[in-house]
Protein backbone atom coordinates (compact mmCIF):
# COMPACT_ATOMS: atom_id res chain seq x y z
CA UNK A 1 0.00 0.00 0.00
CA UNK A 2 2.79 2.21 1.13
CA UNK A 3 4.23 1.85 -2.26
CA UNK A 4 1.50 2.28 -4.75
CA UNK A 5 1.05 5.86 -2.62
CA UNK A 6 4.06 6.54 -3.20
CA UNK A 7 4.13 5.55 -7.38
CA UNK A 8 0.78 7.39 -7.45
CA UNK A 9 2.39 10.69 -5.81
CA UNK A 10 5.73 10.74 -7.29
CA UNK A 11 5.03 8.80 -10.97
CA UNK A 12 7.47 6.01 -10.57
CA UNK A 13 8.51 3.50 -7.53
CA UNK A 14 12.26 4.53 -7.73
CA UNK A 15 15.16 7.27 -8.95
CA UNK A 16 12.98 10.31 -8.08
CA UNK A 17 14.86 13.61 -6.70
CA UNK A 18 13.48 15.66 -4.06
CA UNK A 19 15.05 19.12 -3.86
CA UNK A 20 15.77 20.78 -0.58
CA UNK A 21 14.85 24.47 0.22
CA UNK A 22 16.68 25.35 3.37
CA UNK A 23 14.80 28.36 4.49
CA UNK A 24 16.31 31.34 5.73
CA UNK A 25 16.89 31.83 9.47
CA UNK A 26 12.64 32.15 10.81
CA UNK A 27 11.74 34.77 13.04
CA UNK A 28 12.98 34.61 16.80
CA UNK A 29 16.06 31.98 16.09
CA UNK A 30 19.65 34.18 16.58
CA UNK A 31 20.21 34.03 12.65
CA UNK A 32 16.99 35.52 11.43
CA UNK A 33 17.62 39.08 10.00
CA UNK A 34 14.86 39.05 7.05
CA UNK A 35 10.82 39.48 6.97
CA UNK A 36 8.59 36.52 6.00
CA UNK A 37 8.14 38.11 2.38
CA UNK A 38 12.13 37.80 2.16
CA UNK A 39 12.18 34.48 3.33
CA UNK A 40 9.36 33.46 1.10
CA UNK A 41 10.48 35.19 -2.04
CA UNK A 42 13.51 33.46 -1.62
CA UNK A 43 12.04 30.16 -1.26
CA UNK A 44 10.03 30.80 -4.21
CA UNK A 45 12.81 31.40 -6.34
CA UNK A 46 14.80 28.49 -4.98
CA UNK A 47 11.22 26.29 -6.12
CA UNK A 48 11.43 27.84 -9.69
CA UNK A 49 15.20 26.75 -10.04
CA UNK A 50 14.48 23.53 -8.93
CA UNK A 51 11.23 22.66 -10.70
CA UNK A 52 12.38 24.34 -14.09
CA UNK A 53 15.76 22.32 -14.18
CA UNK A 54 12.89 18.49 -13.85
CA UNK A 55 13.46 18.17 -10.07
CA UNK A 56 10.38 15.68 -9.05
CA UNK A 57 9.37 17.17 -5.74
CA UNK A 58 10.96 19.93 -3.42
CA UNK A 59 10.71 19.83 0.93
CA UNK A 60 11.30 22.93 2.60
CA UNK A 61 13.11 22.86 6.06
CA UNK A 62 14.26 25.17 8.63
CA UNK A 63 18.21 24.46 8.32
CA UNK A 64 19.19 27.93 8.89
CA UNK A 65 17.38 27.78 12.45
CA UNK A 66 20.61 26.78 14.38
CA UNK A 67 20.68 26.11 17.78
CA UNK A 68 17.69 23.85 16.88
CA UNK A 69 15.13 23.40 19.45
CA UNK A 70 13.36 20.27 20.32
CA UNK A 71 9.46 20.68 19.98
CA UNK A 72 8.73 20.91 23.50
CA UNK A 73 10.64 23.95 23.46
CA UNK A 74 9.19 25.48 20.05
CA UNK A 75 7.56 28.59 20.02
CA UNK A 76 4.34 29.48 17.58
CA UNK A 77 6.33 31.65 15.27
CA UNK A 78 8.27 28.52 13.95
CA UNK A 79 4.66 26.78 12.92
CA UNK A 80 3.43 30.40 11.94
CA UNK A 81 6.59 30.83 9.09
CA UNK A 82 6.62 27.75 8.04
CA UNK A 83 2.72 27.95 7.32
CA UNK A 84 3.33 30.75 5.39
CA UNK A 85 6.06 29.84 3.09
CA UNK A 86 3.96 26.26 2.54
CA UNK A 87 0.74 28.14 1.50
CA UNK A 88 2.73 29.99 -0.86
CA UNK A 89 4.37 27.18 -2.10
CA UNK A 90 1.38 25.19 -2.68
CA UNK A 91 -0.33 28.08 -4.33
CA UNK A 92 2.59 28.39 -6.81
CA UNK A 93 2.89 25.11 -7.56
CA UNK A 94 -0.53 23.26 -7.13
CA UNK A 95 0.42 20.14 -9.11
CA UNK A 96 3.78 19.42 -7.60
CA UNK A 97 4.46 17.04 -4.92
CA UNK A 98 5.57 18.99 -2.00
CA UNK A 99 6.94 17.93 1.70
CA UNK A 100 8.24 19.28 5.01
CA UNK A 101 10.83 18.73 7.86
CA UNK A 102 10.36 21.16 11.40
CA UNK A 103 13.51 20.60 12.97
CA UNK A 104 14.16 19.17 15.36
CA UNK A 105 11.37 16.44 15.35
CA UNK A 106 8.79 18.80 15.13
CA UNK A 107 6.70 15.75 13.35
CA UNK A 108 3.25 16.81 14.84
CA UNK A 109 3.71 20.24 13.64
CA UNK A 110 4.75 19.08 10.56
CA UNK A 111 2.43 17.29 10.12
CA UNK A 112 -0.06 19.89 10.87
CA UNK A 113 1.11 22.41 8.49
CA UNK A 114 0.91 19.68 5.64
CA UNK A 115 -2.67 19.46 6.27
CA UNK A 116 -3.22 22.90 6.64
CA UNK A 117 -1.80 23.56 3.34
CA UNK A 118 -2.26 20.55 1.75
CA UNK A 119 1.68 19.58 1.25
CA UNK A 120 1.66 15.75 0.82
CA UNK A 121 4.95 14.17 3.06
CA UNK A 122 6.84 14.92 5.94
CA UNK A 123 10.43 13.53 7.07
CA UNK A 124 9.96 12.58 10.84
CA UNK A 125 12.62 12.47 12.81
CA UNK A 126 13.00 9.54 16.04
CA UNK A 127 10.17 7.64 13.88
CA UNK A 128 11.41 4.09 15.92
CA UNK A 129 13.92 3.78 18.87
CA UNK A 130 15.01 6.46 20.68
CA UNK A 131 18.86 8.52 19.74
CA UNK A 132 20.98 11.30 21.09
CA UNK A 133 21.10 14.02 18.41
CA UNK A 134 22.87 17.66 19.05
CA UNK A 135 19.43 18.65 20.97
CA UNK A 136 19.44 15.85 23.68
CA UNK A 137 17.20 12.93 23.56
CA UNK A 138 15.18 12.18 20.92
CA UNK A 139 12.16 9.76 21.68
CA UNK A 140 10.49 7.53 19.01
CA UNK A 141 7.20 8.68 18.24
CA UNK A 142 5.52 6.58 15.74
CA UNK A 143 2.39 5.58 17.87
CA UNK A 144 0.97 9.29 19.05
CA UNK A 145 2.27 10.70 15.57
CA UNK A 146 -0.47 8.42 13.25
CA UNK A 147 -2.51 8.50 16.13
CA UNK A 148 -2.46 12.63 15.60
CA UNK A 149 -2.42 12.09 11.87
CA UNK A 150 -5.24 10.33 12.25
CA UNK A 151 -7.29 12.64 14.54
CA UNK A 152 -6.58 15.40 11.93
CA UNK A 153 -7.78 13.68 8.72
CA UNK A 154 -4.37 13.78 7.49
CA UNK A 155 -3.91 10.21 6.04
CA UNK A 156 -3.44 11.27 2.95
CA UNK A 157 -0.17 12.95 4.13
CA UNK A 158 2.71 10.50 3.73
CA UNK A 159 5.59 9.65 6.48
CA UNK A 160 8.85 9.49 6.05
CA UNK A 161 11.23 8.42 8.61
CA UNK A 162 14.86 8.21 9.34
CA UNK A 163 16.41 5.60 10.36
CA UNK A 164 20.26 5.32 12.25
CA UNK A 165 19.48 9.20 11.30
CA UNK A 166 22.64 11.60 10.54
CA UNK A 167 24.07 14.08 13.36
CA UNK A 168 23.10 11.38 15.80
CA UNK A 169 24.29 8.89 18.44
CA UNK A 170 22.65 5.39 18.38
CA UNK A 171 25.14 3.27 20.87
CA UNK A 172 22.44 2.79 22.80
CA UNK A 173 20.74 0.61 19.96
CA UNK A 174 24.16 0.01 18.46
CA UNK A 175 22.97 -4.06 18.45
CA UNK A 176 19.91 -3.12 16.50
CA UNK A 177 20.92 -3.05 12.62
CA UNK A 178 19.88 -0.81 10.03
CA UNK A 179 17.83 -3.14 8.39
CA UNK A 180 16.29 -4.18 11.76
CA UNK A 181 16.17 -0.57 12.15
CA UNK A 182 13.94 -0.63 8.87
CA UNK A 183 11.78 -3.34 9.54
CA UNK A 184 10.23 -1.80 12.72
CA UNK A 185 9.76 1.20 11.10
CA UNK A 186 7.47 -0.60 8.48
CA UNK A 187 6.30 -2.71 10.99
CA UNK A 188 4.72 0.82 12.87
CA UNK A 189 2.96 1.80 9.46
CA UNK A 190 5.86 3.77 8.16
CA UNK A 191 4.85 4.97 4.36
CA UNK A 192 9.02 5.17 3.92
CA UNK A 193 12.03 4.81 5.23
CA UNK A 194 15.54 7.40 4.77
CA UNK A 195 18.87 6.26 4.85
CA UNK A 196 21.52 8.96 5.37
CA UNK A 197 25.69 9.08 6.17
CA UNK A 198 26.77 10.06 9.36
CA UNK A 199 26.16 13.98 8.86
CA UNK A 200 24.93 16.48 5.88
CA UNK A 201 26.97 15.89 2.68
CA UNK A 202 28.09 12.98 3.94
CA UNK A 203 26.40 9.92 1.56
CA UNK A 204 25.64 6.53 3.17
CA UNK A 205 26.80 3.21 2.60
CA UNK A 206 25.86 2.12 -1.18
CA UNK A 207 25.37 -1.33 1.20
CA UNK A 208 22.86 -0.42 3.40
CA UNK A 209 20.80 0.77 1.09
CA UNK A 210 20.61 -2.19 -0.36
CA UNK A 211 20.31 -4.20 2.31
CA UNK A 212 17.24 -2.03 3.86
CA UNK A 213 15.83 -2.33 0.03
CA UNK A 214 15.89 -6.19 0.60
CA UNK A 215 14.54 -5.90 4.12
CA UNK A 216 11.09 -4.06 3.24
CA UNK A 217 8.21 -3.45 1.32
CA UNK A 218 8.06 0.08 1.41
CA UNK A 219 9.73 3.09 -0.26
CA UNK A 220 13.26 3.51 0.65
CA UNK A 221 14.46 6.90 0.42
CA UNK A 222 18.27 8.37 0.47
CA UNK A 223 18.58 11.61 2.60
CA UNK A 224 22.16 12.80 2.49
CA UNK A 225 25.37 12.69 0.58
CA UNK A 226 24.02 12.38 -3.43
CA UNK A 227 26.25 13.81 -6.00
CA UNK A 228 26.69 13.56 -9.74
CA UNK A 229 29.65 11.21 -8.85
CA UNK A 230 27.47 8.88 -6.76
CA UNK A 231 24.19 9.18 -7.93
CA UNK A 232 24.24 6.28 -9.97
CA UNK A 233 24.88 4.21 -6.86
CA UNK A 234 21.54 5.23 -5.55
CA UNK A 235 19.40 5.67 -8.40
CA UNK A 236 17.59 2.14 -7.42
CA UNK A 237 16.19 3.89 -4.18
CA UNK A 238 12.23 5.47 -4.03
CA UNK A 239 13.85 8.95 -4.01
CA UNK A 240 17.29 10.88 -3.12
CA UNK A 241 16.40 13.98 -1.00
CA UNK A 242 19.37 16.79 -2.53
CA UNK A 243 20.33 19.72 -0.43
CA UNK A 244 24.08 20.46 -0.29
CA UNK A 245 24.91 19.49 -3.15
CA UNK A 246 22.66 21.81 -5.24
CA UNK A 247 24.11 24.76 -3.34
CA UNK A 248 27.30 26.85 -4.64
CA UNK A 249 30.22 25.34 -3.56
CA UNK A 250 28.54 22.32 -2.21
CA UNK A 251 27.54 24.54 0.78
CA UNK A 252 24.41 23.87 2.41
CA UNK A 253 24.25 27.66 3.81
CA UNK A 254 24.43 28.90 0.24
CA UNK A 255 21.99 29.82 -1.93
CA UNK A 256 20.65 26.93 -4.75
CA UNK A 257 22.98 26.94 -7.83
CA UNK A 258 21.13 26.65 -11.12
CA UNK A 259 24.29 24.46 -13.14
CA UNK A 260 24.78 21.98 -10.57
CA UNK A 261 21.14 21.35 -10.21
CA UNK A 262 21.36 20.84 -14.56
CA UNK A 263 23.58 18.65 -14.07
CA UNK A 264 22.63 16.49 -11.34
CA UNK A 265 19.27 16.05 -13.06
CA UNK A 266 20.81 15.49 -16.82
CA UNK A 267 22.41 12.73 -14.87
CA UNK A 268 19.66 11.03 -13.42
CA UNK A 269 17.68 11.18 -16.81
CA UNK A 270 20.12 9.52 -18.29
CA UNK A 271 20.33 6.72 -15.69
CA UNK A 272 16.81 6.36 -15.44
CA UNK A 273 15.95 6.75 -19.31
CA UNK A 274 13.79 9.53 -19.04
Amino acid sequence: MSMQKFIKLFGRAKGSVIGMIHLKALPGSPWNIECMDTIKSHALKEADIYLNSGIDSIMIENMHDIPYLQASDMGPEVVASMTTVASSLRETFPDVPIGIQILTAANREALAVAKCTKLDYIRAEGYVFSHIGDEGWIDSCAGTLLRYRKSIGAENVLVFGDIKKKHSSHAVTEDISVTETARAAEFFLSDGVIVTGTETGIAPDENHMKEVKCAVKIPVLVGSGVTTNNVDQFIDASAMIVGSYFKHEGLWSNAVDQVRVKQFMDRVKMLRGS
